[in-house]
């Protein structure tokens, strides 16, 4: 009898037919064909539309040949050449970026540390007292789910519903597009910042608890310098998006080059239509290779 209960206990465990990892793929793909099914998205709806193919055609054949000139030959004499005025859109589109960064970065950090459990959870050695413990239990709870809230309000809205309002509101104003930009930027930037904090390694933390350090030295001195450079990289990651965000503003009037972008294909200019996408593009690809360089020094 030992020794069967021996040989069975020496028998690797029998693998379940279903495990998590497959049960939530199923879910998931199941999810996706009722979804289909709702939407009616069948193979056949797929063929386009008459006169669809030749649209496209036209508009996709214009990429490899975009303009240097404008397509119209109606045109103020003080009309600047379209290169300038390429480079005027999408330098304005970089300010309104940055300008929206600008607040992001800063409300950002700042609701970030709010919804981070690292600065209070881990008291230092010795630290007790009713007045502590009072703050442990009541008050540092409530900030830190009051944070947890306001970027779950502020990300949970895309940031072309906030130009729907805020330029509603207030009109084609630079303020009111950098507000639009920087709520739900804002929010995700504060979320992921909160999780890096929280994840991020805590060894120098813990020698610093140790040796008596507060909560608030350990997450500066502990925690910050090992999530600097996932959180810088988020950061240029982020800035990449709002530079987009900024583009896609243009088609609600903002000055921005998906103003112009929006205008050409009305026109059906589309060789200019894609001059002011590559332009895009390249700022994209710039912005990446720049924050490339950058983690690379300070790390």
């Amino acid at each position: 009898m030992a020794a069967a209960q021996i040989q069975s206990a020496a028998l690797p465990a029998r693998p379940r037919p279903f495990g998590a990892r497959t049960t939530v793929m199923g879910l998931a793909l199941l999810a996706g064909l009722l979804a289909g099914a709702y939407l009616e998205l069948w193979p056949g709806r797929l063929m386009p539309a008459p006169g669809a193919g030749e649209l496209a055609s036209e508009v996709f054949g214009a990429a490899f040949s975009p303009a240097t000139n404008y397509e119209s030959t109606d045109l103020p004499d003080d009309m600047a050449p379209l290169l300038i005025r390429v480079l005027m859109s999408v330098l304005r589109t970089v300010v309104y970026a940055v300008g929206g960064m600008s607040l992001v970065v800063v409300f950002g950090l700042g609701l970030g540390f709010l919804s981070s459990t690292a600065w209070w959870a881990d008291e230092s050695a010795g630290a007790t007292g009713p007045v502590r413990r009072l703050l442990r239990r009541t008050v540092r709870p409530a900030v830190y789910g009051t944070a947890r809230v306001t970027i779950a309000v502020m990300r949970s809205t895309h940031e072309l519903l906030w130009a729907i309002l805020f330029l509603s509101a207030m009109g084609l104003t630079p303020i009111a597009a950098v507000i639009a930009l920087a709520i739900p930027h804002t929010g995700i930037l504060a979320k992921i910042f909160a999780e890096m904090i929280d994840e991020a390694p805590r060894d120098s933390a813990n020698h610093l608890r140790a040796s008596g350090a507060s909560s608030m030295q350990q997450y500066i001195f502990g925690l910050l310098p090992r999530a600097k450079n996932d959180l810088l990289a988020y950061s240029f990651y982020r800035f990449e998006c709002i530079v987009r965000g900024s583009a896609v503003l243009g088609f609600f009037g903002v000055e921005t080059v998906g103003k112009y972008i929006r205008d050409a294909y009305a026109n059906t200019h589309y060789h200019e239509m894609w001059t002011y996408i590559y332009a895009l593009l390249v700022v994209v690809i710039v912005l990446d290779f720049w924050s490339g360089i950058i983690r690379r020094r300070l790390a």
